[in-house]
């Protein structure tokens, strides 16, 4: 069976996820929403360098709507809503890596009941949140009895990240400090993050209604830092950490978090990714306890800036390698730990059948 598929948005997740429904073997792409209007009515292939495939980018609703597909990758840069009820509402399931991760009742009800007006399925998924932060760290928790303590956390170099405008107006780097503690990233990454954490609490069995707090912390430049932004002058944020723990009977049981950094020099406080560079770790104690460290999810040094970022090929990945599962779920939001494994597909040459 083929599943008919529509992204919406084509940033630079919609690109990433665009090429990996192109090559999935059970997926077909039947249509693609755009935001810019220099992108309507053209071809989708035109649109990521690839020959033309024959479904052209629209951006209006209503055509999404009329399309007989069967999902729809959910990528704009931040979540409306009222478009996701509408999708849901047309009977096609979604797929997004914006939100709804693992919502209480109160933030779900909404879409809730659009999915069973719909008959179609809601599922969050991604990198972090969606992935390092409470998806995997539950599947190596299977390896361990008696577990106290649970940490997702991403150590990167956000000069590599391929989105300058998020980077400077949403992240807020090379603003004061004051602005960055005022802007709205730290509300941004808390709907997502405090899922994550809930996620692991409830599915793991901690008690006793843990407290979750957040913390931000900024460091500024000390000297002209170079960047895809511009150049980030003395006092300017160059980097940042934004931590979730969850603390029950007064011990830290869960602490996800991102360390981002505009490189490693010329910061106050002299903050580092340390002698491990660039990755993503999990830690879990139980008995026995699990340490470990994922490479190849941030861009290699002297990657040239054109380059796929492969943290964000990775989130679409994931959304992508999701589709046949929701599809198969019964109408609602379902969230990861209701959904079974996830996994990717052979590459295209290898599912073609012999020659």
């Amino acid at each position: 069976m083929r599943y008919r598929v529509v992204q919406w948005a084509t940033g630079s997740v919609g690109r990433a996820a665009l090429e990996c429904i192109i090559d999935h073997p059970e997926l077909e792409l039947v249509g693609c929403w755009v935001h810019s209007p220099d992108k309507r009515g053209r071809d989708v292939g035109e649109l990521i360098g690839r020959p033309a495939l024959g479904v052209t980018a629209t951006d209006s609703l209503d055509e999404i709507l009329a399309l007989p597909a069967d999902a729809v990758i959910y990528a704009p840069l931040l979540p409306h809503p009222r478009e996701v009820a509408a999708l849901l509402r047309s009977g096609k399931n979604v797929v997004t890596p914006v939100g709804w991760f693992y919502p209480t009742d109160e933030q779900a009800a909404p879409l809730q009941q659009a999915c069973l007006d719909g008959g179609a399925t809601l599922h969050g998924t991604g990198i972090d949140p969606g992935g390092v932060t409470e998806v995997f760290p539950l599947l190596l928790s299977a390896m361990s009895a008696a577990v106290t303590f649970v940490r997702g956390e991403e150590f990167s170099d956000i000069r590599t990240y391929g989105a300058p405008d998020v980077v400077r107006h949403i992240m807020r780097f090379g603003a004061t400090p004051a602005e960055a503690a005022e802007g709205p990233m730290t509300q941004l990454l808390d709907g997502g993050f405090r899922q994550s954490v809930r996620m692991i609490l409830d599915t793991l069995g901690f008690t006793g209604f843990p407290q979750i707090r957040t913390a931000h912390e900024i460091a500024v430049a000390t000297a002209p830092i170079e960047s895809p932004i511009g150049t980030i002058e003395p006092g300017q944020v160059a980097g940042q950490r934004f931590h979730w723990e969850a603390v029950a009977d007064g011990e830290t049981v869960v602490r996800i978090g991102v360390n981002w950094l505009m490189g490693q020099q010329h910061l106050d406080p002299p903050w580092t990714l340390g002698v491990e560079g660039e990755r993503f770790e999990i830690e879990i104690d139980g008995d026995p306890g699990t340490f470990v460290t994922i490479r190849g999810w941030q861009p290699e040094p002297g990657d040239p800036p054109e380059a796929k970022n492969p943290g964000i090929a990775a989130t679409a990945a994931h959304c992508v390698n999701s589709i046949p599962y929701v599809c198969a779920a019964e109408p609602g939001i379902r969230t990861s730990v209701e959904l079974p494994m996830v996994a990717g597909r052979a590459h295209p040459r290898f599912t073609k059948g012999p020659r």
